[in-house]
């Protein structure tokens, strides 16, 4: 999948994947994909509720070797 800018949060826990999702997704443009890596089991429930709330689209996800891959494309 296409992504504007991809964000390694691999290591980080909770809420660490979230705070810098924030901070590069208002780097973006409307429209923009960021795709996320992180290894925090939570980050799968706490993308999906953020993303949600803060008006974007989790566009795809999927786990490659213990890794959680997700695309939020920017509302």
């Amino acid at each position: 999948m296409e992504s504007t800018k991809v964000l390694d949060a691999k290591g980080l826990a909770c809420p660490m994947p979230i705070v810098r999702t924030k901070k590069a997704i208002n780097e973006l443009q409307s429209g923009d994909i960021l795709e996320i890596h992180a290894t925090d089991k939570g980050a799968k429930s706490d993308l999906a509720a953020w993303t949600k709330s803060g008006g974007h689209e989790l566009v795809h996800h999927e786990e490659e070797n213990d890794v959680f891959k997700f695309w939020i494309r920017k509302g």
